[in-house]
């Protein structure tokens, strides 16, 4: 398939362009070593990695709940909304530190099209607007 969005590497310009958008839903990560609980949810997650430990799964909250799982962190989604490439370099770095030096923890998933940034639920507005701040200084210096 070929690649019809131009991609971004340099760490100023995926900044700059980054868009974040918070997305409607909770989520919760979770991991499984229950191969039946695997392949029910498998489908149904927004995510997953296979660890030593078992299958890291990113479902909503609802899935996350009615399958007996710990949801006393709900995270929220923020998609970034920027192309940037899989060697592009400093976007993540940038994201986690501008949330960390605020206090914010952040979880980063970064996907083949864009990165995903899931925040704990109370600070997802705080975060949302702490990243808007910095693609406008990002922005800013690149003119």
């Amino acid at each position: 398939m070929t690649q019809t969005h131009k991609l971004v590497r340099e760490r100023q310009a995926m900044l700059a362009g980054m868009t974040p958008v918070l997305t409607e839903g909770t989520y919760i990560f979770c991991s499984t070593s229950d191969a039946a609980a695997a392949a029910i949810l498998a489908p149904r997650s927004l995510a997953l990695f296979r660890e030593a430990e078992g299958l890291a799964l990113v479902l909503t909250l609802a899935d996350a709940a009615a399958h007996g799982f710990d949801v006393s962190l709900p995270m929220r989604r923020i998609v970034l909304e920027v192309f940037s490439a899989l060697d592009g370099v400093g976007l993540t770095a940038g994201v986690a530190t501008a949330l960390a030096d605020a206090g914010i923890p952040c979880n980063m998933i970064a996907a083949y099209h864009h990165d995903n940034v899931f925040v704990p639920e109370p600070q997802a507005l705080q975060a949302l607007a702490l990243l808007q701040a910095v693609q406008r200084e990002a922005a800013a210096g690149m003119g």
